[in-house]
């Protein structure tokens, strides 16, 4: 008599259901075990790394740890770059390169790369793929491919309190004042004034706060709840850690 397949369907419902189970319960061990903390470095050996600060795994490329600050209560989602020098095992002098303040979220895939100063200021939060560079291709010699030819590099510089939207890029040479809001995909180069709105490529001023008249224009939306009283900064951590994963 043939055999019923049907006889072994159940069976190779459940074997699925478990390698999926397993698969996906040792995925979740990984990314914490993976994970790297002040009090669980792992093989990243930062300059600093502050109380509440977490790279969520799996990292990205990281480099230059020793010339690396980060502050405290910083989140640093899956795959964001750091990296402080144009490549590993460069002596980069006794000061640091690359500094995040506390409270700083860097969302996933973005990429921080220094190869001069950079300074990202206290609560500046970051969407995803952001892209920070203190190095940008020169294109001098018009008989040289333009990956060959020696870059140009510039300390960048970004206030505390910024907004940077999704997929937004800091050229080398910016510097953003307090509480900058940067619009998704602007490309931002030079100086920004405190408590301004930036969008397009290049990016310009589309929005800025008047200590008499407000913001000019006007908002077309009305303002958002505030935090509820008896809300910790760790909750709100917690709660954009949360938003990450």
């Amino acid at each position: 008599m043939p055999k019923n397949r049907n006889t072994f369907l159940p069976l190779a419902s459940w074997w699925r259901r478990l390698v999926s189970r397993a698969v996906h319960g040792g995925w979740r061990w990984a990314r914490e075990a993976g994970a790297v903390t002040a009090e669980r470095p792992g093989p990243l050996r930062f300059r600093a790394i502050g109380t509440g600060t977490r790279l969520a795994f799996p990292q990205g490329t990281v480099f230059g740890e020793a010339w690396i600050e980060l502050g405290e209560h910083c989140i640093i989602a899956e795959q964001v770059t750091l990296t402080a020098g144009m490549m590993p095992g460069l002596d980069l002098g006794p000061d640091p390169i690359l500094t995040l303040g506390d409270g700083v979220v860097l969302g996933r895939g973005s990429h921080v790369i220094a190869d001069t100063r950079v300074r990202i200021g206290s609560d500046t939060y970051c969407g995803p793929y952001v892209y920070i560079t203190s190095t940008n291709h020169s294109y001098d010699d018009p008989c040289t491919p333009v990956g060959k030819q020696w870059p140009r590099a510039e300390p960048v510089e970004i206030g505390p309190g910024c907004w940077l939207g999704t997929g937004a890029v800091i050229l080398p040479g910016a510097r953003l004042g307090r509480n900058v809001v940067v619009a998704a995909g602007a490309v931002v180069r030079g100086e920004v004034p405190d408590h301004a709105v930036v969008a397009g490529a290049p990016a310009r001023v589309v929005r800025s706060w008047d200590p008499v008249e407000g913001w000019q224009p006007p908002m077309r939306t009305p303002a958002p709840l505030p935090i509820p009283e008896g809300v910790t900064p760790e909750q709100l951590v917690a709660l954009a850690d949360l938003d990450e994963r």
